[in-house]
């Protein structure tokens, strides 16, 4: 009898659940390379190099991109939750986030478009509900020391 591998996700407190991921790095920052790996095994391993992080993205991920990644979709959960316990329930968001990393400065913006499918709402009321939730997503509140973070929210038609 082996012993059973680490769940991916656990509950660290009464309702809290952790999430995990894991790095390597080889050599040194500028002709090194590395990967990273999320534990549940939602996608496959990543590489990671300074090229692709600081120059191109010709292949592999950065850091920057995977927390896109996180804020788009923490974001658009946030907005969902807000939309429906206003009895606005969405049928579709759209949602993408752009990290900007300058060497040196670090993150530096972060920028969010989302675009919205929500029947008997009007562009203000979804303008400020992505508002409430820019503000309040979990990502977006560990996010807080990032200089800037705008968005951009319409609906569709």
């Amino acid at each position: 009898m082996g012993a059973r591998p680490a769940p991916a996700h656990r509950r660290i407190e009464a309702l809290a659940v952790e999430s995990s991921a894991s790095a390597t790095w080889n050599g040194e920052l500028m002709g090194g390379s590395g990967s990273v790996r999320v534990a549940s095994g939602a996608f496959s391993e990543q590489t990671l190099t300074w090229r692709a992080r600081a120059e191109s993205r010709e292949s592999g991920t950065s850091p920057e991109e995977l927390i896109a990644a996180a804020h788009a979709g923490c974001f658009a959960m946030a907005l969902s939750f807000g939309l429906g316990n206003a009895g606005h329930a969405p049928e579709r968001l759209d949602t993408s986030a752009r990290v900007a990393f300058q060497p040196g400065a670090g993150i530096t913006a972060i920028h969010l478009t989302v675009r919205g499918r929500v029947p008997g709402l009007s562009e203000d009321a979804f303008r400020e509900a992505a508002e409430g939730a820019k503000a309040n997503c979990p990502v977006s509140k560990a996010l807080a020391g990032v200089p800037e973070i705008t968005l951009e929210a319409s609906l569709e038609g």
